[in-house]
């Protein structure tokens, strides 16, 4: 059965115009309970079927004023939707059959529906729904999206400004994301032009569509004149280059702010520009190029601009934001204390002067960062206490139960902690790092298969999660499976050359292949990276007593020891010890060793022996 042939061309309505058509014409026909359980994709994806997708889940950002919403989603953002609209259509496809799509002008498509074609390629069975795109598209998840600018043009101005018109007369959100400014600006006016991209930009920033929000800002700077209307001008830039340093293009985002400090005098532009560049700077996507030393200087500047606002209210939020930046800078720096201060300072700006109710969000995130610096300075349980007020007052947040559910593994709570990874899973669209964190505590309790469950899962929301790609690697070598764990290797080191984990499994995979060379080179390698890696110390120790060297051994183990006593590694050491001669030391070993497992017959066995 074919679905309506689908246009992708984003020149229609912007980001999701072949997700937003699939989406109406399939949840007509869809059951009830399947559409509500992804009313968050459905309901991002076509924003103009609002009517027949019920809200059931949303954070406390959905009731507040656009200006006090100050979350800008993650670059994976459009990853988490597309997953979970794959998820709906193999449901609704499983129960009403088969289907072929047929999507045309994916070369001019938005990234948004590139990578959601992929996604519905890669996750969900071609018998059930077979993808097909136009003779001169390509592959849905491969290239660039072409520029719409170079079709042939074939309207006038005047016709162009006609057809605006009558789509801003039909009132559809899609329209307004893509046909409206599209039309405006071959127009006769261009100040309508700039309205219809303000509110195109605005849009695709709140749903996290960074890719449309570079392309339209760009379109919107052309346009826009920071004499007569600077504050629509500032908004336009601070847009555009928030989602650049959102898709690791800081140097152009960089520049923008360069070009703001250049253009305006106004104290608000140039603290909130030196703000955004010591972000840029402290959170590169290369960590080669973090530069935290210049991130102090420029957030210490937007702090003295800040400080100087005679609106308290304003000041209180503003500073407040800053004050939350520094720490970050502080933390890069290595001195968290200072940077709880500073957590501190500002959430008490917050609670004398932005009144009971204002900055809700504004004062979240700051509860939620001032737990994280609890816990790095040790002090879980004031953490956890700030976890918990952040979750009852925005219990449909997901990444806040990431957060306590970390903390609660930590605390040796793992029920719970699970509790709030599949509470994390519930929330929101899917995302694999609840996945992946049950998985550490599957593992933990011995039941490695759930892991490697869980592991699979979450690779198959992100094929790209090195740190899953690692885990799981590791598990399969552990498991005999060197075939699977190979590929894993080479799949992540193909992303992150120099990964330790990935390195460690490789050392295991040569290993017990009989490559010990090989496996040596891989452990040095990882230790080169990551000298506390207590994993690489041991595979590298349990290496070099197969090999004939237990005084090697022993040294490596007690290097992995560092990390803290373990039954598995003290056996392992005994035995090195007593291979070397060292009979007393190896006895010391497996009475420790017992005490920490008691139920084990082989330490027993040695002790006995």
């Amino acid at each position: 059965m074919l679905l309506p042939p689908v246009d992708a061309d984003r020149r229609l309505r912007g980001p999701y115009t072949a997700g937003g058509a699939i989406v109406a014409a399939l949840v007509p026909a869809a059951r009830p309970e399947l559409v509500a359980r992804y009313d968050i994709e459905l309901r991002a994806m076509a924003p103009d079927m609002g009517g027949l997708i019920p809200e059931r889940r949303r954070s406390l950002a959905a009731h507040l004023p656009r200006a006090e919403r100050i979350l800008v989603h993650a670059p994976r953002r459009t990853l988490r939707l597309a997953n979970g609209f794959a998820e709906f259509v193999r449901e609704h496809l499983a129960e009403t059959g088969p289907r072929t799509l047929v999507v045309e002008n994916v070369h001019l498509a938005d990234p948004t529906d590139r990578e959601l074609l992929a996604v519905l390629r890669r996750r969900i069975d071609p018998g059930l729904l077979a993808v097909m795109t136009g003779e001169h598209a390509g592959p849905a998840e491969a290239g660039e999206a072409g520029d719409p600018a170079e079709a042939e043009e074939t309207l006038t101005p005047a016709e162009h400004d006609a057809r605006a018109d009558e789509l801003e007369r039909e009132g559809t959100v899609g329209a307004r994301l893509g046909a409206i400014p599209y039309h405006r600006e071959r127009g006769t006016d261009p100040r309508r032009a700039v309205e219809a991209l303000r509110f195109a930009v605005q849009w695709c920033l709140d749903a996290g569509c960074h890719d449309a929000v570079a392309e339209l800002g760009a379109r919107a700077l052309a346009l826009a004149d920071p004499a007569a209307e600077p504050d629509v001008w500032w908004r336009f830039l601070h847009s555009t280059a928030t989602a650049l340093g959102a898709l690791n293009r800081e140097e152009e985002a960089e520049a923008l702010f360069d070009r703001a400090r250049r253009e305006s005098v106004s104290p608000t532009v140039h603290a909130a520009a030196a703000y955004s560049t010591a972000m840029l700077k402290v959170r590169h996507h290369d960590p080669a190029r973090r530069d935290p030393e210049a991130a102090l200087a420029w957030v210490n500047q937007a702090i003295a601009i800040s400080t100087l606002l005679p609106d308290p209210r304003e000041r209180a939020f503003k500073l407040g934001f800053d004050l939350n930046g520094r720490a970050l800078v502080e933390v890069r720096l290595g001195r968290p204390a200072r940077a709880l201060e500073l957590v501190q300072e500002a959430v008490e700006l917050a609670e004398r002067d932005l009144g009971p109710d204002g900055h809700p969000i504004h004062r979240l995130v700051l509860l939620a960062n001032r737990a994280q610096l609890a816990v790095l300075l040790g002090r879980p349980e004031e953490a956890l206490k700030d976890l918990d007020a952040v979750i009852a007052a925005d219990p449909g947040y997901p990444d806040y139960y990431i957060d306590r559910g970390n903390l609660l593994h930590r605390l040796g709570r793992a029920e719970e902690a699970v509790a709030d990874y599949e509470t994390a899973m519930r929330a929101g669209p899917p995302f694999p790092e609840p996945y992946y964190n049950r998985a550490e505590i599957r593992f933990a309790a011995g039941d490695h298969r759930g892991a490697l469950a869980d592991l699979n899962h979450a690779l198959e929301l992100d094929p790209g999660f090195v740190d899953a790609l690692a885990n799981r690697a590791g598990l399969l070598a552990a498991l005999g499976e060197y075939g699977g764990a190979r590929a894993d290797v080479e799949a992540g080191l193909a992303i992150d050359a120099g990964n330790p984990y990935l390195l460690c499994a490789l050392g295991q995979i040569e290993a017990a292949g009989g490559r010990p060379d090989r496996a040596r080179a891989a452990f040095d390698g990882a230790l080169e990276r990551a000298p506390s890696l207590a994993a690489a110390w041991a595979g590298r120790g349990a290496l070099a007593f197969e090999t004939g060297d237990p005084a090697g051994a022993v040294a490596d183990f007690t290097r992995a020891l560092e990390s803290g006593d373990d039954p598995a590694l003290l056996y392992n050491r005994a035995m090195a010890l007593r291979a070397a001669g060292r009979a007393g030391e190896a006895s010391a070993d497996l009475r420790r060793a017992l005490e920490l497992a008691p139920d084990d017959e082989d330490i027993r066995r040695e002790l006995a022996g």
